[in-house]
């Protein structure tokens, strides 16, 4: 008996002793006098780091994210495009080089920088899409691959109206090729990554992230310089960072595939996270045509035009304008052999319909007019003296007026 009662008051002592020394500790390290390296040493932990050490510990973060898959996928297909120019362009404006014109490019300077895709390699041969603000004025482009290293590029077709461009290159050292989503699946909130050269060559293969936050944006393009919008085109919108030199690179989904050609971004101290990409189907169709053409012909009238909410009051009166009529298309000049003067277009003619559609303005009717294609025929109202007439319009291939005041 007096062993059992020895025993029991043993162990009684050993658990109290234990609860004694737990409770002790746990107040120690409550109040700080007791470090949580000091209670890993008393649990038997020796990887302990001294008082002040820095250590690196693994990487415990998810590495394989869906922006550094698409970044894997990608990145060999995402270029730099690098305008080139010599020294007297800056200030006297220059014009790209035709495909059978030598260039000295050891006379050149890097004048901007932008981004481009890699969409085909056949052959020997590769092909680039990019913007053509990206490579409007160079005398000579280069391409930066994903590996650091720079070759020569030719501009096969650029088209200022919906601000792309193809670009040939050799195949030789090319590792990849995007593959392009149907931009008319995408949704508003879907993942949207974007790859490029922010700020140019320095920063070439950047990755930003974010959503699409728009479809069917309609952006106002300013093609000749003027701040006067010329053109609008249907974007998509994201929040990704979208910064100078991301022009022409791509805007991705999480499955590595282009959704859109990064295009522009609202720049404004009050707008935040507004970037704009020309939507992939729109990038195939109009690249196609480009490697295929050298350009994108369109329908043409042949006229110089004004908008008649702009004539001042002193010319409407002399030109014996209806006060009532506010908006349409002013004909001032309609060219020999056109469209327009077949049609039986004068000059003062004012277009107030096209093909259906009411016009108020020049950017209307060039959205309406590159609806059609060549060979259709359209109705077109006007108003010639004061009373409305109906006119019908063939858009065949004939001659145009030049510059783009005139459509």
């Amino acid at each position: 008996m007096k062993n059992s009662s020895a025993l029991k008051s043993f162990i009684a002592g050993i658990i109290g002793g234990m609860v004694v020394l737990v409770i002790g500790i746990a107040m120690f390290y409550s109040t700080g006098y007791l470090t949580k390296d000091a209670v890993q040493q008393l649990q038997g932990n020796t990887a302990t780091t001294k008082t002040g050490e820095i250590v690196t510990e693994s990487n415990k973060s998810k590495q394989q994210t869906a922006e550094t898959m698409v970044y894997e996928k990608d990145k060999d297909a995402i270029v730099s495009v690098i305008n080139l120019q010599d020294k007297t362009s800056f200030l006297f404006g220059s014009q790209l080089p035709s495909n059978d014109q030598e260039t000295n490019r050891d006379n050149l300077v890097t004048r901007s920088e932008g981004s481009g895709v890699i969409y085909k390699k056949e052959g020997n041969k590769a092909f680039i899409v990019t913007n053509n603000h990206v490579i409007d004025g160079g005398q000579a482009i280069n391409i930066l691959l994903s590996d650091g290293e720079q070759v020569e590029a030719k501009v096969v077709g650029a088209d200022p109206w919906t601000d792309l461009a193809v670009l040939e290159i050799s195949s030789e050292k090319v590792k990849a090729v995007a593959e392009f989503a149907n931009s008319d699946e995408i949704k508003v909130g879907q993942k949207a990554i974007a790859i490029g050269s922010p700020l140019g060559i320095e920063y070439a293969t950047s990755v930003t992230s974010g959503i699409v936050s728009g479809v069917s944006r309609e952006v106002a393009i300013d093609i000749d310089g003027d701040n006067i919008a010329d053109f609008t085109n249907e974007a998509i919108q994201t929040d990704a960072a979208i910064n100078p030199g991301n022009s022409g690179g791509a805007l991705l989904n999480d499955a590595g595939q282009v959704i859109g050609i990064n295009s522009m971004k609202i720049g404004s101290s009050l707008v935040e996270g507004m970037g704009f990409a020309i939507p992939s189907n729109q990038v195939v169709k109009i690249a196609k045509e480009l490697e295929e053409k050298g350009q994108i012909i369109r329908p043409k009238l042949g006229i110089e035009m004004y908008n008649v909410a702009d004539i001042p009051d002193v010319i409407r009166a002399e030109l014996k304008i209806p006060d009532e009529v506010k908006a349409g298309i002013m004909v001032t000049r309609v060219a020999k052999n056109s469209n327009a003067e077949k049609a039986g277009l004068k000059m003062y003619d004012i277009l107030t319909s096209f093909d259906g559609k009411k016009i108020s303005n020049t950017l209307e009717l060039r959205q309406a007019l590159y609806q059609t294609k060549i060979g259709d025929t359209v109705k077109l109202e006007v108003l010639r003296n004061g009373k409305q007439r109906a006119y019908e319009l063939h858009l065949d291939d004939a001659l145009d007026g030049e510059g783009l005041s005139r459509q």
